[in-house]
């Protein structure tokens, strides 16, 4: 009996060292957690502590500390190299300006003087062009200023039916252009969002201008009680893959004039800024590209 208590002693004692040990790695793995956390999202260069002695705990803490400075020079490196980026595309999108304006003068000067039937030709040519570098260098320089998270830190609370229907009546002449009469459809009660009026007026007048480039003719425009802005028309000259790719940077369809492959990169670009989503799909002959702006407002 006296072997079997002093063995019940020496297993309580052992259960009560293994109960605290356990109480201790789980408070040090809560503090890893929680410094892991904090380093990831906070742009300092301390590093993760425990308040254990335990030397696997230390070492866990001590290799992701190691792992955490890899990364912050990577983003970084990153960071660097993305506004040195910005700062070139600015740079050269300014400096492209004025080769293309005194060309654009001497092509002109030129227009004037006497020229057969293919020199004139040949200057139309050239015209079309240097329209298309000129309108590339200016969305170069706008999507430079766009892309950087400054742009669209300035949000208010407004309603997206007012940008809509003011995006479509500046697009008026132009849609009457090409003969387009849109077809809308909007809620009665209004849309509210905090977002940054500038860059949702951006992005409707980029789909607008989308819907010039590829539309049979017809152009069908949504707007739900959820925040979701619907863009959809016939478009016989896309296809399934071409549909898919327009969000990307400088990808241009053939049948797309004077396209400089930004504009849909663009608003997705700040559609995300307005922590919304966007898509573009192609079904039955039409292009639909659906946008939806989560409720935010505080």
């Amino acid at each position: 009996m006296v072997w079997f208590a002093y063995a019940f002693i020496i297993s309580a004692i052992l259960c009560i060292v293994l109960v605290i040990k356990i109480i201790l790695m789980k408070k040090a793995v809560s503090e890893i957690l929680e410094g892991f956390s904090e380093k990831l999202n906070d742009d300092t260069n301390t590093l993760i502590s425990v308040s254990t002695n335990d030397k696997i705990m230390k070492r866990l803490a001590n290799e992701i500390n190691i792992q955490l400075k890899i990364l912050r020079k990577q983003q970084n490196r990153f960071i660097l190299g993305d506004t040195e980026l910005k700062n070139a595309v600015t740079n050269i999108s300014h400096d492209l300006r004025t080769p293309l304006t005194a060309i654009s003068g001497y092509l002109d000067l030129l227009d004037r003087e006497e020229k057969n039937e293919n020199v004139s030709r040949y200057i139309g040519i050239i015209k079309n062009r240097i329209e298309i570098m000129k309108q590339l260098t200016e969305e170069l320089f706008r999507y430079s200023v766009i892309i950087s998270p400054e742009y669209g830190e300035k949000e208010e609370v407004l309603s997206v039916n007012s940008v809509l229907e003011e995006s479509i009546l500046a697009f008026y002449a132009v849609l009457q252009k090409r003969k387009i009469t849109p077809n809308i459809h909007m809620p009665e009660s209004k849309v509210v969002r905090k977002v940054n009026r500038a860059a949702l007026s951006r992005v409707f007048s980029n789909l607008l201008n989308n819907a010039v480039k590829y539309s049979d003719g017809d152009l069908d425009i949504e707007l739900t009680d959820e925040g979701k802005i619907i863009f959809s028309n016939t478009a016989s000259k896309l296809s399934e893959i071409e549909a898919e790719r327009l969000m990307e940077r400088f990808y241009t369809v053939e049948s797309a004039q004077k396209s400089t492959g930004l504009g849909l990169s663009i608003a997705r670009t700040l559609v995300n800024q307005m922590n919304g989503t966007i898509e573009s799909k192609y079904e039955n002959g039409r292009l639909i590209i659906s946008i939806f702006l989560p409720e935010n407002v505080e």
